[in-house]
């Protein structure tokens, strides 16, 4: 599969009955759960997109956080949600497109697998949209691949010079660097960011 191939909802619906979830490793991984940890305002507004299966909402809500909203394109994840999680709020679930959703909406995005799921071309706008999502001062955190894949994608690779320069106009780089508590079979393959928005988009003339 290559990056201008259609993964759209029937795609995507079709990896999650088939159960080809290789992504999915049953639990939030250390480094969301070790940043997690460390919040204080459990009612800050956090969007987490694509999350399929829900393992970070999941913690966060176990955990007292009560404005998590749970995105995906996908409805058959979201059922695997719901199903696992019956308390967390029916109104928390988006089953919609990410890039339709309303500006101006959250305190933080939090970035596990959606990025590196999305066909290439769609990295600039996913910078803008998550800038556009986030309030002044709202922190996009996650892990991205640091790697180029040898396989036709999803998921697909890059490295830390492309992704600053997706995401360099719209945020602060408060961290970005190889991530030292990956789960093993990523380890020596990931980056950990913390970015924080802009006032305003900046571009270099």
């Amino acid at each position: 599969m290559t990056d201008d191939t259609n993964l759209d909802q029937k795609y995507w619906e079709q990896r999650y009955h088939s159960e080809q979830t290789q992504w999915d490793v049953g639990e939030i991984t250390p480094p969301l759960k070790a940043y997690v940890d460390q919040l204080e305002d459990k009612s800050s507004k956090i969007l987490i997109p694509g999350g399929g299966n829900g393992h970070e909402a999941e913690y966060l809500h176990q955990n007292g956080f009560s404005q998590v909203y749970l995105l995906d394109f996908a409805w058959a994840p979201l059922e695997n949600f719901k199903k696992r999680v019956p308390t967390f709020p029916d109104g928390h679930l988006l089953h919609q497109d990410f890039f339709s959703l309303t500006p101006g909406q959250y305190d933080l995005v939090l970035e596990q697998t959606f990025f590196c799921a999305l066909p290439r071309n769609l990295r600039p706008q996913y910078a803008r949209q998550v800038f556009d999502l986030l309030r002044l001062g709202g922190k996009l955190v996650g892990v991205l691949f640091s790697e180029e894949f040898q396989t036709p994608g999803p998921p697909f690779g890059g490295n830390a010079w492309e992704y600053q320069s997706y995401f360099e106009p719209y945020f602060q780089f408060r961290h970005f660097a190889p991530c030292y508590n990956s789960i093993k079979p990523r380890q020596g393959r990931e980056l950990f960011m913390v970015l924080e928005r802009r006032e305003r988009p900046q571009f270099i003339a």
